[in-house]
C-alpha cells in the first residue's frame, strides 16, 4: 500500500519566507531580542525585520551583507503625533539605514473625515524619503467600511506602494474579509500587507490567497518550522 503523500504548500519555503516581515515592536524589547530577531531573519531569508527606529541602526549593521531589509515603523502605534514630527521620524529612519517605512495613518484626522490632512501627510512623508518603500497602515479594527474604502484609495493614489491592514497594537489585526476588500479597491495600483494575529502557516498561507503579498508577523520562524515539518 503507497503511503499517503503530506499536503504542500502553494508556495516553497524560501518563497513565504520572501513575503515575511519578521517583527519586534515591542516597548521592551532589548539588544539581546532584536539580535536574536535578525539572526532569525538571516536564517530563514525573511524579506524584513520590522522594528521601531531606535534599532534602526542595530539591525543596519546585523543584516549588512544580507538579502534581509530594515523596515522602521513611523508614527507607531497610534498614528497621531504632528505631521512635521512624523516627516522627521522617516527621514532619520533612512538615514539610519531603513529600507522601507511602516507608517501610521493619523487614524482621528481620518475618522473625522479630514481626508486631505491624511493624503497631505502621506504625500509629505513619501516626498521626504522617496528612495525608501512606503506601507501605510490604516488600522481597520477602528474604521468603518466606508472608512477603509476611502483609506485604501487615497493612501495608494498619493504614493504608498503598500496599504498595511493593522499595528497589531489595536483592538483587532487582520482579517481575511478586509484584505478580500482592500484588494477589490487596489487591483494592481498596490500591495497589501496583512499583520496582527497572524501566527501560524495556515493563517499566512490564507492571507496569502486573499490577496496579501506581505505579512507582518513575530512568530515567523515558527512559522517556518511549521512548514518544515508540515
Amino acid at each position: 500500500m503507497s503511503k499517503r503523500k503530506k499536503a504542500k504548500a502553494p508556495l516553497s519555503g524560501n518563497e513565504i519566507a520572501r513575503l515575511i516581515d519578521q517583527s519586534l515592536l515591542k516597548p521592551h524589547a532589548k539588544e539581546a531580542d532584536i539580535i536574536k530577531l535578525c539572526n532569525g531573519a538571516i536564517k530563514y531569508n525573511f524579506y524584513s525585520v520590522c522594528v521601531n527606529p531606535y534599532y534602526v541602526p542595530l539591525c543596519n549593521a546585523l543584516l549588512k551583507g544580507h538579502e534581509t531589509k530594515v523596515t522602521a515603523v513611523i508614527g507607531f502605534p497610534l498614528g497621531m503625533t504632528l505631521k512635521d514630527v512624523k516627516v522627521y521620524e522617516a527621514k532619520q529612519a533612512v538615514l539610519y539605514g531603513a529600507d522601507e517605512l511602516d507608517i501610521v495613518m493619523n487614524i482621528g484626522a481620518a475618522k473625522s473625515g479630514n481626508w486631505d490632512y491624511v493624503a497631505g501627510e502621506i504625500l509629505e512623508i513619501i516626498s521626504a524619503t522617496g528612495s525608501a518603500v512606503h506601507k501605510v497602515i490604516i488600522e481597520t479594527c477602528y474604521l468603518t467600511e466606508e472608512e477603509k474604502i476611502a483609506a485604501t484609495k487615497i493612501t495608494s493614489l498619493f504614493g504608498a506602494e503598500f496599504i498595511k491592514t493593522s499595528t497589531g497594537f489595536g483592538s483587532k489585526g487582520a482579517t481575511i474579509k478586509d484584505v478580500k476588500l482592500m484588494k477589490k479597491i487596489l487591483g494592481n495600483r498596490a500591495e497589501i500587507k496583512a499583520a496582527g494575529g497572524i501566527k501560524t502557516l495556515s493563517q499566512a498561507l490564507n492571507f496569502i490567497k486573499a490577496g496579501a503579498t506581505r505579512i507582518g508577523t513575530s512568530e515567523g520562524v515558527e512559522i517556518m518550522k511549521e512548514l518544515k515539518i508540515s
